[in-house]
């Protein structure tokens, strides 16, 4: 869910960069959607790691956390991209969605 659900807020924002008729306040509310689910399964990764005591490979968990702090940087520089914000969540979605992509194969043995 966290992959799909960031690359099309992703592609939405990338969209809506070139047609504003597809700037709407769904447009925000699901990219926050797909980053709040990120958030969720990375903290559901951490609990079943720590709790269960479930082994799980270095950069599966390399791959969780860098997205956690993309999230972060994303929200960091909206203000200074305001102009280009459309763009910042458009790439920054898809970022986020290869992370999830990479993570999963990782996680695979792939």
């Amino acid at each position: 869910m966290v992959i799909i659900a960031n690359g099309v807020a992703g592609v939405w924002a990338l969209g809506a960069h070139r047609v504003p008729a597809l700037r709407s306040r769904a447009l925000w509310w699901s990219t926050v959607a797909a980053q709040v689910a990120m958030f969720v399964q990375v903290g559901l990764g951490v609990a079943l790691v720590s709790g269960e005591g479930i082994e799980a490979p270095q950069f599966h968990m390399f791959y969780g956390f860098v997205a956690l702090i993309t999230i972060g940087c994303l929200y960091a520089y909206r203000a200074q991209l305001r102009h280009r914000l459309y763009l910042l969540y458009g790439f920054g979605g898809l970022f986020i969605m290869g992370l999830g992509i990479r993570a999963m194969l990782v996680g695979q043995g792939a």
